[in-house]
């Protein structure tokens, strides 16, 4: 009995040592095989943005006419377009655009989303109201329309599309975000915090922002792809990222469309990347949404169901 006790006990030390993201992250590899995948690729697209200046073969506005549009070889492994410019190398320094233009931008649109948000479910009352209505009417306005007005007044540029698509989508966001907040208003805890004289900033900040942590999670992760894709598509129109950055949105757009007929692959490599991209971040983003939502922790994926009951078994 002893000898059984003793096992017991240095088994359940032994799964208290695991730490939290080592578990997450055998989560994610057994019950998420799709957000594995896409979190290899986000991780490849990290890798490639930041260490660009290395991984390129040639530089992103090397030219060499004598070789233009040539086909993939050795020498050029994705071909080159109009201008005798290595493929390869500008995909490459294009996911740099990409990393800095999702990641940068989501995090502010998400800042703004949790601050508007969290503020006018909290508050409430007239404050909510004038709030509320101002975001009616800017999501009254096509979301393209707005971003490509906004970018014609302020130019183009890196910081400039960053800026515009963090207000843009920072301010409808905070619909989540406010939903959230008056989902858990109510609760005991937040009133026993009142009754002790909890201020609001501290409400905010240690009572409703971690327990709405899964939805701004949501909101990141789905604002990043799709911050992609409108840079991408501002880029495609010539309001987005100016030459000669090789934006993926800005291959597609000039000598894509151009040579498009005569050598495919200038429109497909980059059309490629940015598919990739997308469909990673997307998967990846699902996946650390079930995983952290305590709601759902242990009752998905392809496993999960599975080891909770067969844990219930062992334990009756």
């Amino acid at each position: 009995m002893s000898s059984g006790v003793t096992t017991g006990a240095i088994d359940t030390k032994a799964q208290r040592r695991v730490s939290p993201i080592t578990e997450f992250f055998k989560r994610l590899i057994k019950e998420k095989p799709l957000g594995t995948v896409g979190g290899v690729i986000v991780l490849v697209l990290l890798i490639v943005g930041i260490f660009a200046n290395f991984l390129a073969p040639y530089g992103m506005n090397e030219v060499h006419p004598s070789d233009a549009l040539s086909p993939p070889s050795t020498k050029y492994l994705l071909g080159t377009d109009n201008l005798g410019r290595d493929l390869l190398s500008r995909v490459i320094y294009g996911a740099r655009i990409s990393v800095i233009v999702g990641v940068v931008a989501a995090t502010c649109a998400t800042a703004i989303s949790t601050t508007i948000g969290m503020l006018s479910g909290f508050l409430g009352g007239k404050f909510d109201i004038v709030v509320q209505r101002i975001i009616d009417g800017w999501m009254c306005f096509p979301g393209i329309i707005v971003l490509i007005t906004a970018v014609t007044i302020i130019g183009p540029g890196l910081w400039q599309v960053i800026l515009v698509l963090s207000f843009t989508y920072g301010i409808g966001g905070s619909r989540i975000v406010r939903s959230a907040v008056i989902g858990i208003k109510g609760n005991v805890y937040l009133d026993a915090a009142k009754s002790t004289g909890c201020s609001t900033t501290k409400m905010l900040m240690r009572h409703i922002l971690p327990n709405i942590m899964a939805p701004v999670i949501v909101l990141f992760t789905t604002r990043m792809p799709a911050m992609i894709m409108d840079e991408a598509s501002l880029s495609f129109l010539g309001l987005g990222i100016p030459p000669p950055q090789p934006s993926w949105g800005g291959m597609l757009s000039y000598s894509g469309i151009k040579y498009m007929l005569l050598d495919p692959l200038i429109a497909i490599w980059p059309g490629l990347a940015l598919t990739f991209t997308v469909y990673g971040v997307n998967m990846l983003g699902d996946a650390v949404r079930d995983l952290l939502d305590p709601r759902l922790r242990g009752g998905v994926g392809r496993y999960g169901g599975v080891n909770v009951s067969k844990k219930r078994l062992r334990k009756k």
